[in-house]
């Protein structure tokens, strides 16, 4: 009978044993998973310690942990029913293979994503031994379940940072855009959530942004996707945003509209993008342009998430400073008073921007 496993091996939220263990800068750690749905909820405290994270919470993957899982978990098996490690360069093969058939390819990639998970060195091992070409034939291959599966090994393997560059260098973006204009089922979503990956490094958000279609892509899926690949595809232009070339590129792409809409919805990740492309003049027009968007935002300050409201007013100090007449409307709706409350509120960045916010429009109260 396998003993029983160590309490540190299980997450403190789910309380099942960890598959992939992350560190967050309280210093607990807790299964990527249940930590990812904890952030993703709104939450910007530790679950333990209940003390606030920075902003953008950092996840460190505890690889030292996650190795010591799965040494005890093989360790706490009887030998005869202990797995023999699959060979990489034979699933490979099998993906590779004209001759091999569907299930093959299918198993061969499930396999080949557990050995990413199971070990940090393997997607660089993976990278180097032909793995990246033969699964990037398989994301255009017409195959609905073999192209997510593809799509899901190369998300594996965009979460190591050295694994990035050489994964653009493949030519892994052509073929994800690909799967985000023509993917079905998950794939969509899952297109978009590599892009994400690979635009945490700086040089690939310069890429990605100048491929074509890249960005148009994921402003339709914002506009005609399902939810979660909305939220997906939302995520992913905030991180390409952060490059200021790519900001201007998503707005000649007729974002600001779609994002005006999502923010509107609840979509709290549009809003956050919209703080960013405020910053660009091309956006500032647009969003001056658009019938209501005052009000909009006024909605979200007074009754969002603080997330949703810390962007929200970013946006309206550069817009109200951009344009004096959304500053005097701003203040016949009473925003003054509200930013007033707003420095009382719990997150530095919201009272930091209720501040800055104030200071905008009592220059254009002097300037009356």
């Amino acid at each position: 009978m396998a003993a029983e496993l160590p309490d540190d091996f299980k997450c403190p939220i789910s309380l099942e044993i960890m598959s992939d263990p992350v560190i967050l800068s309280s210093g607990h750690t807790f299964d990527r998973a249940s930590i990812q749905q904890w952030l993703d909820a709104g939450h910007r405290t530790c679950p333990i310690t209940k003390l606030p994270l920075p902003e953008p919470p950092s996840l460190i993957p505890n690889h030292a942990l996650r190795s010591l899982i799965s040494s005890y978990t093989l360790l706490s098996l009887p030998k005869r029913l202990q797995p023999h490690p699959p060979n990489p360069q034979a699933l490979i093969q099998l993906l590779i293979s004209q001759s091999s058939h569907l299930e093959d390819k299918l198993n061969s990639l499930e396999q080949l994503s557990r050995l990413c998970k199971r070990d940090f060195a393997i997607p660089r091992r993976l990278a180097e031994s032909g793995a990246v070409s033969a699964v990037l034939n398989c994301i255009d291959s017409g195959e609905p379940g073999l192209q997510e599966k593809a799509l899901q090994f190369v998300l594996n393997l965009s979460l190591d940072d050295d694994s990035k560059v050489g994964l653009v260098a493949e030519g892994i973006v052509g073929k994800v855009v690909y799967a985000l204009h023509c993917g079905v089922g998950d794939s969509r979503a899952v297109a978009a959530t590599v892009l994400t990956s690979l635009a945490v490094l700086e040089v690939n958000k310069v890429t990605i942004g100048s491929y074509p279609d890249a960005i148009p892509g994921l402003v339709s899926l914002l506009q005609m996707g399902s939810s979660r690949e909305r939220k997906e595809a939302a995520t992913a232009l905030f991180t390409l945003c952060s490059f200021s070339d790519n900001r201007v590129r998503a707005v000649q792409c007729g974002a600001v509209p779609i994002l005006i809409q999502n923010a509107d919805s609840g979509l709290e990740r549009a809003v956050e993008v919209l703080g960013l492309l405020a910053k660009c003049k091309l956006a500032r027009d647009e969003m001056l342009r658009f019938s209501g968007f005052l009000d909009i935002l006024i909605g979200i300050v007074r009754n969002r998430s603080s997330r949703s409201v810390q962007y929200a007013l970013l946006t309206l100090s550069s817009l109200c400073c951009y344009s004096d007449k959304m500053g005097l409307k701003a203040l016949r709706e009473g925003l003054f008073d509200t930013c007033v409350v707003l420095l009382e509120d719990d997150s530095e960045k919201v009272r930091r921007n209720a501040k800055t916010l104030i200071q905008v429009l009592q220059g254009k109260i002097k300037n009356v």
